[in-house]
């Protein structure tokens, strides 16, 4: 289905396309015509607009749920709300001829009899229309710029870019009302408006970054919000690094949201890594009792764990993420594109999440052992797979247990080797010199091997775990960090872990890859002569 403004060439190119394809052309306005026996014109002067959209609605929804063909539309078809979702539901792709004013100009030349340009100036009459409809046809599929080229040379940019688009995959996490998509795959940037448009209340949104990634990512953000009609009151940068996760920063973010004059319908955009998603997120939350939230996640760890599920907040020094709430987005976009940018370390940390979701889930930890170093190494293919089936399995539990209140198992499980690994990245101050992913890998290798000395898996699976964790590049013990640390240190920070109960430490454990558990039956005496073998001090 082609949309756009009246002169963008959707009849013109709508024919050339379907000769092209082998398909049948058919155009909106003149089955419509038909159908009523009359002009649009005479439509619109004995009936009105709302009549007309009523008619245009049934003759689209008629051709769509017919054979496949070609379909052009009237300039305010997909304008409509209700028709754009008969549209969408239909499952058709949608493509938009995007126009500038002046060669739209030239082209409706002569038009002066169609209801909207009569005894009207065609320029006023386009900018007007253009103004109201853009953000709209933003939300279309595909989008390709016309220019004065031939009809023949816009109908092949055409077809080439039909062939060439990637679907983004559609992702559900389950919430009755609050439902929301984790949208995955490239491009998506780009066409951030037309995604985004949708699911908020208003198109106003500030957008928080961090300073190393708003050079590469900032501006395609930028321009994909504006293409859809969105203001941004304000782009707000923090420092990179998990040390930007605390209570001074997060009011310096409050200040610059509110100072731009946010109100309860302006979205908050987190566009970054888990600590501008936490940091945003929980600013969300907090700013006036809950602004709209959107994840833009743009490092493998956030797209596979930390901009999914709703968990915000910032660092205290007694421990990681011990203030903070739970606050869903609106959507997730999860450009694959942007992992192209992240530096090998990046890459390798969050990759740490993956295998973590391997062994939850089973198949995926028999994916990670033969396809993790493809995915380390940046092959597009395989982090795409890793990124669909971590947010798969982790939508799956959210829904299930939204707020980690299953009595065992649940969401808990997501926990899988943080009591290690918070531990450990608490204990470095959050200073860089260990990454989180790199604290997660710590702890699966440390949650294998505490499970197989208490007897629930075999000696196989730690062998398993480091070995495939080393093989990737990341640390899998205490003694492969750059620093070291004590046993009465990492203990203090455990007993203090948030995931605990009635004052006892809790631990995700494994009996192998697809059956892990929680328990607080772990002798304290277990975890010390585990950290002190593993190379803890002490």
């Amino acid at each position: 289905m082609l949309v756009g403004m009246p002169g963008a060439g959707k009849t013109a190119i709508g024919k050339r396309l379907a000769a092209r394809l082998g398909l049948p052309f058919r155009d909106a306005d003149a089955e419509i015509e038909i159908a009523a026996g009359m002009p649009i014109t005479e439509i619109f002067a004995r009936y009105g607009e709302p009549h007309f959209r009523d008619g245009e609605r049934r003759v689209i929804t008629r051709l769509l749920a017919g054979p496949p063909l070609v379909l052009a539309t009237g300039g305010g078809a997909f304008a409509d709300s209700a028709t754009r979702a008969a549209i969408k539901a239909s499952g058709a792709v949608t493509l938009w001829l995007r126009c500038s004013l002046p060669t739209l100009l030239r082209r409706v030349a002569g038009r002066e009899h169609r209801p909207m340009f009569l005894n009207a100036d065609p320029a006023e009459v386009l900018q007007r229309l253009m103004a109201a409809r853009h953000p709209f046809y933003a939300e279309a599929d595909v989008i390709v710029t016309c220019t004065d080229e031939s009809p023949e040379v816009t109908t092949h940019r055409v077809q080439d870019t039909l062939a060439a688009t990637v679907p983004p995959r559609r992702l559900p996490v389950g919430l009755g009302e609050r439902t929301y998509d984790v949208v995955v795959g490239p491009g998506l940037l780009a066409r951030a408006g037309g995604l985004i448009g949708p699911v908020l209340p208003a198109r106003r949104v500030v957008v928080v970054t961090d300073s190393a990634v708003a050079p590469l990512h900032l501006p395609a953000l930028r321009a994909g919000l504006e293409a859809a009609g969105i203001a941004i009151l304000a782009e707000i940068a923090v420092p990179p690094g998990e040390a930007s996760k605390d209570f001074s920063r997060l009011q310096e973010v409050l200040e610059g949201m509110l100072g731009a004059g946010v109100d309860r319908r302006t979205a908050v955009v987190a566009l970054g890594g888990g600590v501008v998603g936490d940091l945003a997120g929980f600013a969300a939350a907090v700013a006036m009792r809950g602004l709209p939230f959107v994840q833009v996640p743009t490092t493998l760890l956030a797209q596979v764990d930390s901009s999914v599920g709703g968990k915000t907040g910032v660092n205290l020094k007694a421990g990681k993420n011990l203030a903070g709430a739970f606050h869903q987005p609106r959507i997730v976009l999860a450009d694959t594109d942007t992992l192209a940018t992240l530096p090998l370390r990046e890459l390798r940390a969050g990759y740490a999440e993956v295998a973590k979701h391997g062994l939850l889930h089973g198949p995926l930890w028999d994916w990670c052992e033969t396809h993790g170093a493809a995915a380390v190494a940046g092959e597009t293919g395989a982090l795409t797979h890793a990124v669909l089936e971590s947010c798969r399995l982790k939508a799956s539990v959210v829904a299930a247990d939204e707020r980690e209140e299953s009595a065992e198992g649940g969401r808990a499980l997501l926990n899988l080797g943080h009591t290690f690994g918070h531990a450990v990245e608490a204990e470095a101050r959050f200073d860089g010199t260990v990454l989180h992913g790199e604290a997660v890998a710590i702890g699966l290798g440390l949650a294998a091997s505490l499970s197989a000395r208490l007897g629930h898996c075999s000696q196989e699976w730690p062998s398993r775990v480091i070995a495939h964790l080393t093989t990737v590049g990341l640390p899998a013990r205490i003694a492969d960090l750059p620093r070291r640390f004590t046993i009465e240190a990492l203990m203090g920070r455990m007993s203090k872990d948030k995931k605990n109960r009635d004052g006892r430490m809790r631990f995700v454990l494994m009996r192998g890859a697809g059956d892990c558990f929680t328990s607080s039956d772990v002798p304290a005496e277990a975890v010390t002569a585990l950290l002190r073998d593993e190379g803890a001090l002490g």
